[in-house]
């Protein structure tokens, strides 16, 4: 993948929310599951941070496939201010590629990749994480944006 995918998820208040369509530079990050200990350090990280991202004029989106009465729940429940989108029907995640085989405890499930795609102003894809371990992950993600475009 070079460029932003066309898809699709859906936003917060129900509604189709095209990702083309999102101000750019802009960071999609993929989450497992609301509500479980990562996913929630992981927002809870991007949110502390949602004011330097904004000063660096750099949107933050995560994208789970929960559903949006979920996301809603999980954003009120930790006073998260980062962007959540559900990808109820996985083409979001299938276009990004975070969808797969994973193992926990020798099961084998599918699910989501923990995963972070930083895209330019033009679409293209500015950098990737993939396999991310959260701990600094978001203050990472900030950085190489500070880095890529100023501020």
């Amino acid at each position: 993948m070079d460029t932003l995918p066309d898809v699709s998820a859906t936003g917060a208040d129900g509604a189709p929310l095209r990702l083309h369509d999102l101000p750019r530079p802009l960071v999609i990050y993929f989450y497992p599951k609301d509500d479980t200990p990562g996913c929630t350090r992981e927002a809870q990280e991007f949110s502390a941070l949602s004011a330097d991202f904004a000063a660096a004029g750099v949107s933050v989106v995560g994208i789970s496939r929960d559903t949006v009465a979920k996301h809603v729940k999980f954003r009120d429940k930790h006073a998260l201010s980062v962007m959540l989108a559900s990808d109820l029907d996985g083409s979001v995640t299938e276009a990004f590629g975070v969808w797969g085989e994973k193992q926990l405890y020798l099961k084998t499930y599918m699910g989501i990749e923990r995963a972070t795609f930083l895209f330019d102003r033009d679409a293209a894809l500015g950098q990737a994480w993939r396999k991310v371990k959260v701990p600094g992950h978001a203050t990472a993600v900030l950085e190489a944006a500070r880095a890529r475009y100023g501020s």
